[in-house]
């Protein structure tokens, strides 16, 4: 156990600045209710024993209570920190939303993992820290989510209305028909700004391909000259033939 500085007949604790930049554990004590960590309490109680006054020693009172707060502190961290792994193992199997400093990541939880105290979810092949999840989802929603992620994906590299060419028609049915095949709660997970935009370029594309068809159908056909010239010479021909 380290030792205790004592100055002034005042312990001094020179342990709590230099406790652990390198281990979380003891960072996440540090941060309980009290605002002190279970071993720097520990620390400070046989400090006070071992410098108190022999002819006015601690009183038995005194420190039956201060044991008692060591004890109640030490029991609610190792509380926390079962309700803390028994969540994450209930977490095994189920959809979840992270939000890591990388990005938003979401999958299912394939097994926990526990290292230094700390607790990870292993997602999609990769670890990340419990403290980085943000929601836990059923099948119905995780699946819900994907399919409106995916539809406003196909959306957003759709063209804009004023650069929309009838080239773009099958985009356009594919999303349409993702968004088609979605039930009622599935539907409800789609933006509008995403559902505004599909309708307006469905509405675009069928005045495009109407235009186009309109000028295909106004264009009278044009008969080549010499093909009238030939068949009325085959005409002459054939009356020459009976008269003969």
């Amino acid at each position: 156990m380290p030792l205790v500085q004592i100055e002034n007949g005042k312990v001094v604790d020179s342990t709590a600045a230099a406790s652990s930049a390198s281990d979380k554990k003891s960072n996440a004590e540090s941060k309980s209710t009290s605002g002190l960590g279970k071993e720097a309490f520990l620390q400070l109680l046989v400090a006070q024993m071992q410098y108190q006054d022999p002819l006015e020693p601690m009183d038995n009172t005194e420190y039956i209570s201060q044991l008692a707060t060591f004890s109640q502190l030490e029991a609610i961290q190792n509380m926390t920190d079962k309700v803390s792994y028994s969540m994450a193992n209930e977490l095994v199997g189920k959809y979840v939303i992270l939000n890591t400093p990388s990005g938003t990541v979401n999958g299912k939880v394939d097994y926990v993992m526990y290292e230094n105290g700390d607790v990870y979810l292993a997602v999609d092949d990769g670890l990340y820290s419990i403290d980085d999840l943000d929601t836990v989802a059923d099948g119905e929603y995780y699946e819900a989510f994907q399919m409106a992620s995916l539809l406003s994906s196909m959306i957003a590299r759709l063209p804009s209305e004023a650069n929309l060419t009838a080239s773009h028609a099958k985009d356009v049915k594919a999303a349409r028909e993702i968004y088609d095949s979605m039930n009622q709660y599935q539907k409800g997970f789609v933006s509008k700004e995403d559902l505004d935009k599909l309708e307006k370029l469905e509405k675009k594309l069928k005045e495009l391909i109407g235009s186009s068809d309109s000028d295909s159908t106004d264009s009278p056909d044009k008969t080549d000259p010499s093909d009238e010239t030939d068949s009325s010479d085959s005409t002459d021909k054939k009356d020459e033939v009976t008269d003969g």
